[in-house]
């Protein structure tokens, strides 16, 4: 099992094509959230909206974009924690704000969302879902600021935590991104139309060209075919979510000025220098170690083999009442080439490692059919504490690296070796300055505090009042 992300967005302003232009951008950005998806235009007075559960692929039908009309639309894709899989909490959310109609959608978390929401509950607000993303409405509401934008500064102002946020209004799509830019939001524009996604590779889709990235800090309003740019907090400490260059982000994107897929060879790389093997082959775990496991043949000379191969069809699996058929479930999704592995000492390239169930399954595999040495190479560090700021991972007592070493690991994973790249290996290979990144699932240095202790907050990690 790999971590989740919450949620992609994609934003376009000035076209008459806005909500099939949204579709395709939420196509792109799939990877980012399954669970559900949602659309909502405007035609300059009025709001059309749909949200449903499931794949965009499997969403929506020629009608259901036909009947969203307008020139504006911002769209959703969201991966939820669970408890939280209900259909008030399917973004963008849609809300009357004093007499005009406004739609939002958020990718991150706010670290102090429940305090916020217990004051505003006393004070008799009511709230539609238990998602933090609705605290933004309540909380510009509330503010005594006028206009769209000085209300989102107020909002702002209030919350603590990671937050991307499309908001649409009658003649608008404004962007905005927290003050640490843990996640990435860019903007984009072809012609006349303007977009913000999640991703650059949501632009690539509609023909668009990546202009920026939407900076930490920063209010971006789209209006008319003009976009015009505020601070409403300065950039004091950037805090990146390196796992976005590791794993979540896809590899043709570009995410914080970076080409992820070049930034993931350069991790193949760097840990083939730290932590050499000697092998006949090297393996990726497909998809997402591929660039990776290249890396680490460029680097080390070993070849790189298409040892493993990946089910692209896969659906929904259903959980099984014994181990026996619940290692069905990996059966499922990979198949080893046995002609290949046979006799062979292999290096497994992987980008992490979570509980470690699913690589100790993988690894069973290779030895069934008969590989004689597996040297296991991680291209990113031991993860070690839970995300509260928009990454769904396990909480500590279930993460393999919080309670065994390396070498603990490696006796359970059943393999000859495991390496890990080190994290000055990890930021030192993205070319920025260190500091510039979030590493806490790695160290446990949380950028933005807490009101309450880490570990009581990763009990409520799961609950019904996050994204």
């Amino acid at each position: 099992m790999k971590p989740k992300h919450k949620c992609g967005l994609i934003g376009v302003q000035g076209s008459v094509n806005a909500s099939r232009l949204a579709y395709m951008g939420l196509y792109a950005l799939q990877h980012r959230g399954q669970e559900s998806t949602g659309i909502v235009t405007s035609d300059g007075s009025c709001f059309h909206a749909f949200r449903a559960p499931g794949l965009v692929s499997e969403t929506y039908e020629d009608e259901t974009l036909n009947d969203l009309e307008g020139t504006m639309a911002i769209g959703h894709n969201r991966y939820s924690t669970t408890g939280s899989q209900r259909s008030s909490n399917i973004q963008p959310l849609v809300v009357d704000l004093r007499g005009s109609p406004l739609a939002i959608a958020h990718n991150g978390n706010l670290v102090n969302a429940r305090e916020l929401r217990g004051a505003m509950e006393k004070g008799g607000s009511i709230f539609q879902s238990t998602t933090d993303s609705e605290l933004f409405v309540h909380l510009m509401a509330r503010s005594r600021r006028k206009g769209v934008r000085g209300m989102i500064e107020a909002a702002t102002g209030a919350v603590r935590g990671a937050y991307c946020l499309l908001v649409l209004t009658p003649d608008s799509v404004i962007a905005i991104r927290d003050p640490n830019g843990f996640h990435p939001l860019c903007l984009g524009r072809n012609d006349d139309t303007i977009f913000f996604a999640s991703e650059s590779c949501g632009l690539d889709i509609v023909g668009a060209r990546l202009e920026r990235e939407i900076e930490p800090g920063e209010i971006v309003m789209a209006r008319g075919g003009e976009v015009t740019s505020s601070r409403f907090a300065p950039a004091d400490r950037l805090s990146m979510c390196v796992f976005e260059l590791i794993y979540f982000s896809r590899p043709d994107s570009v995410v914080f000025g970076l080409s992820v897929d070049s930034v993931r060879k350069a991790f193949g790389r760097r840990l083939a220098r730290e932590s050499p093997a000697e092998a006949d082959m090297v393996l990726s775990v497909p998809d997402s170690s591929n660039a990776a496991a290249l890396g680490y043949s460029q680097e080390s000379g070993i070849p790189l083999e298409f040892g493993m191969i990946r089910n692209h069809y896969v659906g929904r699996t259903f959980i099984y009442p014994t181990s026996e058929l619940r290692d069905y479930r990996v059966r499922i999704k990979y198949n080893p080439v046995k002609e290949l592995l046979a006799g062979k000492r292999v290096v497994v390239v992987d980008d992490s490692i979570v509980r470690g169930t699913t690589s100790r399954k993988l690894m069973r595999m290779l030895r069934a059919v008969g590989a004689r040495e597996i040297h296991v190479r991680i291209s990113s560090p031991p993860i070690r504490f839970p995300c509260f700021y928009g990454i769904d991972t396990p909480t500590g007592e279930e993460l393999i690296a919080a309670k065994s070493g390396v070498e603990g690991i490696a006796r359970y994973l059943e393999v000859d070796s495991l390496a890990y790249l080190s994290v000055e290996g990890l930021l030192d290979s993205t070319g920025l300055p260190r500091g510039d990144f979030c590493v806490a699932c790695f160290t446990g240095e949380y950028p933005v505090g807490f009101t309450r202790a880490p570990e009581k907050l990763a009990l409520e990690h799961f609950g019904d009042y996050l994204v």
